[in-house]
């Protein structure tokens, strides 16, 4: 990404810039943008927006074929499929090939240029229509792109945005409601081939609108950036929202992958449709889901078979899942209750009590050939974009997950509940693969393990391990959840011995999987308010509080100067100018003696001396006080 200010560009655009206004740069696209926050931009989802147009790309690709098109992307050479398995040679990528490509279709569609058979494209939150503005420059087969926001301002700035790009023959540009817009198109023949839904937080209000208004397999890309809800910090929100209950585990990130699919598979059922993920990935702060929709009375049939909830142990960690249906034997479109629960009263492995989530999504997360194609497109040409390198990494950990092994288990939470080493993942990824179960890596997480063993092999395999590793039994509380497991002997003998398929594709050629942040700050915006302006002083705040447990002031003369966000200043209405402290009521009876026995009161006026008492108690005792107004005479 670029940034330009107006005296610096290299030649006067169409549409010139206004005073405070600067440019933009991301992939192929110049955006001008107002250095006020009245339009919302945030730089940190380049990924998403390149992994957007990649998926669009195969997507269009795909679907121009049936019609008799073949998109060409500048700098893509002839398609070769990328392989992560080394055993598969030259003539098998060749034989996928013929496979996937058939014949070659006469007519072709690049970027830039409207095609007249091509795909009908929504972005229903556009802000600056950045991620249009791409669209059109980057991705070849399209025949219109609608951008639309409710927002003037931002209405106002896509228009000026499209003609700075050259693009206005591509994209229209649209000031309404989002859902309104949506629903106005439910109709078969106006219905959208691709719906992309960034909102600023949940993505909740919309779903029920996108499910009917994309078109027979169309495609969905939908953003949530509200993981705090979805996460586990408020599982009756998330319940409320997405219609499912949220924990807070270590596999929670992939757990709101698959809550926010069984919310769209639940909505889009209500309309006899169905969904078919092709692409779930959890970054940074948000989680990016691609999903076509279909109908079929049959096929949603099968909706209750592919939700589960979820069962968690408070004390190991322990998770098992229970199908909400399953099909009746001996009938084809027949579904029973499922039965249960598949856990007892307590975790037999800890003896602790069990969290309930869910529903959630049961399925698969990837279509994995489809992955895989883009995969190859993103390989075969790293220039086309900033971040193919992270893609390339993040997609490549994708085709080697497991499909059909729900939620992970990380090493180092096992270790820490027996409190013993933390074990090498390849050690403890080997260990699973002599014990002859299946195991992979998650690219939601760094040390993740998803397998197909129970968690009773795993805890074997931990109780092996602190054999090797041994932890002080006498000092563990017999009702701890480690006295519990390590208190029984293990039914197998874990082997550790390093295997060689241990060490996955993308593990063994370095590929870039979890990158740091590479800047200050990297996260979540504050968000754009319609007057303009950055919404009160969040930056400053952000700047004066940092590191205020690392610098902490020892010096009491300093706890006076130091700018507490629980120290107010109070100016009187009549009387002489004060300095005032947000003294603090005791909570414990020892500061509440403390309290009266030096005689203060509540809103009342005292010497200035007593400030420096003050401000020491309070910042000393910040934890166990509440707040308690103190006029301080000068």
């Amino acid at each position: 990404i670029e940034n330009v200010t107006a005296t610096d560009s290299e030649k006067p655009p169409q549409t010139g810039l206004l005073p405070g206004e600067t440019v933009v740069r991301e992939g192929k696209a110049s955006i001008l943008f107002p250095s006020a926050n009245e339009v919302f931009y945030n730089p940190v989802q380049e990924f998403n927006r390149d992994l957007t147009c990649a998926v669009i790309t195969e997507f269009a690709r795909d679907q121009l074929a049936q019609r008799g098109l073949k998109v060409l992307v500048p700098g893509e050479t002839e398609r070769v499929v990328v392989s992560l398995a080394e055993e598969k040679n030259e003539a098998d990528a060749q034989t996928e090939e013929k496979k996937n490509g058939g014949e070659e279709p006469a007519v072709t569609t690049t970027v830039g240029e409207k095609c007249e058979n091509g795909l009908r494209v929504l972005e229903a939150l556009a802000a600056s229509g950045l991620r249009s503005v791409r669209f059109a420059l980057e991705v070849p087969g399209l025949q219109s792109i609608t951008a639309n926001d409710f927002s003037t301002q931002a209405a106002a700035l896509i228009s000026r945005n499209a003609q700075y790009n050259e693009v206005s023959h591509l994209l229209q540009v649209s000031c309404r409601d989002a859902s309104m817009l949506m629903y106005e198109m439910r109709g078969k023949k106006n219905r959208y081939d691709v719906i992309d839904l960034d909102p600023y937080g949940s993505p909740a209000p919309f779903l029920d609108a996108a499910v009917q208004a994309i078109s027979e397999g169309g495609l969905l890309c939908i953003t949530c950036t509200d993981m705090a809800v979805m996460a586990g910090n408020s599982g009756e929100t998330c319940y409320s929202k997405y219609g499912s209950v949220s924990i807070k585990a270590r596999y929670c990130h992939e757990m709101a992958l698959r809550i926010i699919l069984h919310s769209l598979d639940q909505r889009a059922a209500v309309y006899q449709r169905y969904i078919q993920p092709l692409l779930s990935v959890s970054v940074d702060f948000y989680i990016r889901v691609f999903v076509r929709v279909f109908t079929g009375q049959a096929v949603v049939k099968n909706s209750a078979s592919k939700q589960a909830l979820v069962y968690n142990c408070v004390g190991c960690g322990s998770f098992h899942l229970q199908r909400m249906a399953s099909p009746a034997p001996g009938v084809s479109m027949k579904y029973s209750a499922a039965t249960g629960p598949p856990v007892g009263p307590e975790c037999e492995h800890c003896g602790q009590r069990h969290q309930l989530g869910g529903p959630i999504w049961a399925e698969p997360l990837h279509d994995t050939a489809f992955v895989q194609r883009v995969l190859s497109a993103v390989s075969g040409n790293p220039s086309r974009f900033g971040t193919s390198k992270r893609i390339e990494g993040v997609l490549s950990m994708v085709t080697e997950e497991l499909e059909d092994a729900p939620l992970y288990y990380t090493v180092d939470n096992l270790s820490s509940t027996i409190h013993c080493n933390t074990p090498q993942l390849l050690q403890f990824r080997s260990a699973l693969l002599h014990a002859g179960h299946r195991v992979s890596l998650s690219h939601a997480c760094k040390n993740a393990i998803k397998t197909d063993a129970p968690p009773s092999v795993i805890w074997d395999i931990m109780r092996c391990w602190e054999k090797a590793n041994p932890v002080k039994r006498e000092k563990l509380s017999e009702t701890s959840p480690a006295f519990k497991i390590l208190s029984t002997e293990p039914s197998l003998q874990a082997c550790f011995t390093v295997r060689e398929d241990a060490n996955p594709q993308s593990r063994k050629r370095h590929l870039t999987r979890f990158q740091e942040n590479p800047q200050a700050f990297w996260g979540p915006k504050a968000r754009a308010k319609a007057g303009g302006g950055i919404s009160g002083d969040l930056q400053d705040r952000r700047k004066q509080f940092q590191n205020k447990r690392k610098n902490q002031t020892t010096d009491s003369s300093e706890l006076k100067k130091f700018p507490c966000k629980r120290f107010k200043k109070v100016i009187p209405s009549a009387g002489p100018l004060n300095a005032c402290c947000a003294l603090l009521k005791p909570a414990v009876p020892h500061f509440k003696f403390w309290w009266r026995s030096h005689g203060f009161q509540r809103h009342q006026i005292y010497p200035a001396e007593f400030q420096g008492t003050v401000c020491k108690m309070m910042h000393k005792n910040i934890q166990i006080f509440s707040l308690f107004a103190v006029t301080l005479q000068p």
